[in-house]
């Protein structure tokens, strides 16, 4: 078992004006119909508002505290602008208490900062990117996670994502500066099957263990081999190798898709 070292964190409770209370969901939808399997229970928790659109240009802030997030594998920073307006932000690496980070066309090109795509240099490693002008940053949040701006064409941005996949991304969007935190997350074991349950992870049971009416993989005397060309989903879908991406209208952007030579 292995964990976090939590040496970053520097304040142990929440911005009580910037949380909101999490229901629990279970992996259920609005219908009440189970859409991700293996969820429920799990340790209560309550969401930290991220602002992720960085919509506060020319304002600068101050960093008051690096704070843990049970909602996400990445560390959290506290901002207090000078306007007095307080906002947590995804804190990248090498990010510390009492740095100065701003966000707009006149910011600099140091680890916390938002620009637009067009004014960063090619080459710099950059997170927290947005898709559409104004929505808010989608694409590479997780714990030590960079990208990589390749050059501008026009009105589009290139990136290598760390999927290893390089897109087109209208230069006019917001992305940060910087790699984001927390890398050694990576490398955390959970140790036993508890520490699965305190995440709200429930257990995963092996089709082969199942009856023949619960899964394609199930029956048979004793340890029995699948039976049948290619593994299956419980629903009969095949499930290694089979391409499952629908067609969307964003697929013209990507360059050169994740995992191809």
């Amino acid at each position: 078992m292995t964990g976090a070292t939590f040496e970053e964190i520097t304040k142990s409770k929440p911005e009580k004006s910037l949380t909101l209370p999490l229901k629990k969901r279970a992996g259920r939808n609005s219908q009440g119909r189970i859409t991700v399997r293996h969820r429920g229970g799990g340790a209560k928790r309550k969401l930290r508002i991220i602002d992720f659109k960085r919509n506060k240009p020319g304002v600068p802030g101050r960093v008051a505290a690096i704070e843990y997030d049970p909602n996400r594998s990445a560390r959290i920073a506290l901002i207090f602008y000078v306007d007095g307006d307080k906002r947590y932000i995804l804190a990248p690496s090498g990010l510390n208490v009492d740095d100065f980070i701003k966000a707009g066309e006149d910011a600099e090109i140091k680890p916390g900062n938002a620009l637009p795509l067009k004014l960063i240099p090619s080459g710099t490693m950059i997170h927290n990117i947005e898709l559409q002008v104004g929505k808010g940053a989608q694409l590479v949040r997780s714990a030590g996670l960079a990208a990589q701006l390749v050059a501008l064409e026009g009105d589009y941005a290139l990136i290598r994502l760390p999927s290893g996949e390089t897109r087109r991304v209208l230069s006019t969007c917001m992305a940060t500066v910087g790699q984001v935190g927390n890398s050694d997350h990576q490398g955390i074991k959970l140790g036993k099957a508890g520490r699965a349950r305190w995440r709200g992870w429930r257990p995963t049971v092996r089709g082969s263990a199942m009856s023949p009416r619960d899964h394609p993989h199930g029956g048979g005397e004793g340890r029995s081999p699948i039976g049948m060309p290619g593994p299956k989903t419980p629903w009969g879908k095949p499930a290694l190798g089979y391409r499952t991406r629908k067609p969307k209208a964003s697929d013209r952007l990507i360059v050169k898709r994740r995992g191809s030579k």
